[in-house]
């Protein structure tokens, strides 16, 4: 009679396991997004382009975040000059409140805030449009049609979004300025020539290209994020909400992430 022999567990295998899948699971996730990437960019090349449907989608990313835009934008300009002027009056640098300002909004805070504030406000719609889409079986009727649903539901987010990300930053960047001059000027008793004279001196092409860059950057990065969570949803109500929360924390960090990898690859 045979024997069954036993095996010896080794001490920590199961976490080793866990975490081997992990990891496994990461990757492959990583390269379905990327191929995603680049199938959905190769359609943007083919002609017919849908203008009409990238038009819309330009409307609903830029002109209806226009509100919110204006409101983050002051604000933060707003505080950021309350706080760096406290903060610059211990040094007797005063003088420095609009370069401070400007620099702050313009290389790093227009670009992340007004990243994160679209990603919350038309990110997590776009999900949940596709996702519903998904469940509810009209992805598989533009197949059926002979439509391709990449080109015709991707593509124009994703170029609506590389117009729209670099004009709402710089919105955001005038607007919080002039919040700023507000703060500065008006309330704290700053001179309005030298708080605009000194950042005339200091801020130069190379800082607003910086901002550019990075609102270029995470216009891709927050709808190709949004898009494959929302194109690839679970089916069900459970599975929209579930796509939606991913795609927005998931489009938050890799933001913060990318905003300083950028950051130091400029610095450089």
């Amino acid at each position: 009679m045979m024997t069954r022999r036993k095996t010896k567990h080794v001490p920590g295998e199961r976490l080793i396991r866990t975490l081997g899948s992990w990891v496994l699971a990461t990757l492959w996730t990583m390269g379905h997004m990327f191929l995603f990437l680049i199938n959905s960019c190769s359609f943007a090349f083919i002609p017919p382009f849908k203008f009409r449907q990238l038009l819309r989608e330009i409307r609903f990313i830029g002109t209806k975040s226009m509100t919110v835009i204006f409101l983050m934008g002051s604000f933060t300009g707003m505080v950021l000059a309350l706080q760096i002027y406290h903060t610059l009056s211990k040094f007797g640098s005063e003088a420095m409140l609009g370069p401070a300002v400007s620099l702050s909004l313009i290389r790093e805070l227009g670009p992340v805030l007004c990243a994160l504030t679209i990603t919350g406000r038309a990110g997590s719609a776009l999900t949940a449009e596709i996702g519903i889409m998904r469940i509810t079986e009209q992805i598989d009727a533009l197949t059926a049609m002979a439509l391709n649903p990449l080109r015709y539901l991707i593509i124009p987010k994703i170029v609506a979004a590389i117009i729209v990300f670099p004009l709402l930053t710089c919105i955001f960047d005038v607007v919080g300025i002039y919040g700023g001059y507000l703060v500065g000027v008006k309330l704290l008793g700053l001179s309005s020539g030298v708080y605009f004279s000194q950042m005339k001196h200091f801020v130069d092409i190379q800082d607003i290209m910086i901002g550019f860059y990075k609102a270029f950057a995470f216009g891709i990065l927050v709808l190709w994020v949004c898009c494959y969570k929302g194109f690839y949803t679970g089916y069900g109500a459970e599975g929209v909400s579930k796509s939606t929360t991913e795609a927005v924390v998931m489009s938050s960090v890799l933001i913060l992430v990318s905003d300083y990898v950028l950051g130091a690859f400029f610095i450089t």
